[in-house]
């Protein structure tokens, strides 16, 4: 009988199926905007930086009662992958990948934010993948909370705001079924040849705010989808405890 803990630790980069890469998050990396980071889920690296703006959409003006906004851009940059990726200025246009990542980046963000406490304020997060090795996605949700959470503390300490619109963290996690496994937190060397590939996103308190999960060339039944929910849940504890503690360190 082939050992269970070979099993357990048999992915290429050493990790258990159950097991995180190395994240961290380091502040303060783009010092002209409002809240920054530079957030690592193993190889792949993202910059997050929030910007504040005191305007909002133009169809928010007549609101009762008056809210603020919280939108993202997302864009990969042209070397942060092994084949360089062509800018969207010069395509002429953002590619389709992009906008779903951009709009699935601000719906999570709003999904724990009162934006009643932001009355006239639009907070723009621009996510910039500087090297992508899967999960660029799931980096980005993570990393634009802290950014845009230490956005709100510096508004609020010099009284620009009056309260924080936060209300929950929220964070995002990629987990699969590859070569018979459930695993979490996958490289692109495991995300390429998944079975099963899917983004969780939830908040701090355990709460879906967004579940993206599909079949390649296979399916899955309700017992896998929950085994790869609890996987999901397992991590992104760990990650919320790692975004508090980036955003207590800010300065």
């Amino acid at each position: 009988m082939e050992d269970e803990s070979k099993i357990l630790t048999a992915r290429s980069d050493g990790r258990a199926c159950g097991e995180l890469r190395k994240i961290s998050f380091e502040t303060g990396i783009a010092p002209n905007a409002t809240g920054s980071v530079l957030v690592s889920f193993g190889n792949t690296k993202v910059i997050c930086a929030a910007t504040a703006e005191k305007r909002v959409p133009p169809w928010m003006n007549a609101l009762e009662p008056p809210k603020g906004w919280m939108s993202a851009e997302y864009s990969m940059l042209p070397y942060s992958t092994l084949q360089r990726k062509q800018r969207a200025s010069s395509a002429g246009k953002v590619d389709g990948r992009s906008v779903e990542i951009q709009r699935l980046i601000g719906r999570s963000l709003r999904a724990v934010a009162d934006l009643e406490k932001t009355p006239g304020w639009t907070l723009w997060i621009d996510c910039d993948v500087l090297q992508a090795d899967g999960g660029t996605r799931t980096a980005s949700i993570s990393g634009a909370y802290v950014a845009a959470k230490i956005a709100v503390k510096k508004l609020m300490a010099s009284g620009e705001l009056a309260a924080d619109p936060f209300v929950d963290s929220v964070a995002a996690v990629s987990v699969g079924m590859f070569g018979g496994r459930h695993v979490l937190d996958l490289p692109y060397e495991e995300d390429k040849d998944a079975d099963v590939d899917a983004n969780v996103v939830m908040t701090g308190s355990g709460r879906f705010v967004e579940i993206q999960a599909s079949g390649e060339e296979a399916t899955f039944d309700d017992s896998q989808l929950a085994e790869l929910l609890g996987l999901a849940r397992g991590g992104i504890a760990e990650i919320s405890r790692l975004q508090s503690e980036a955003i207590e360190s800010a300065k």
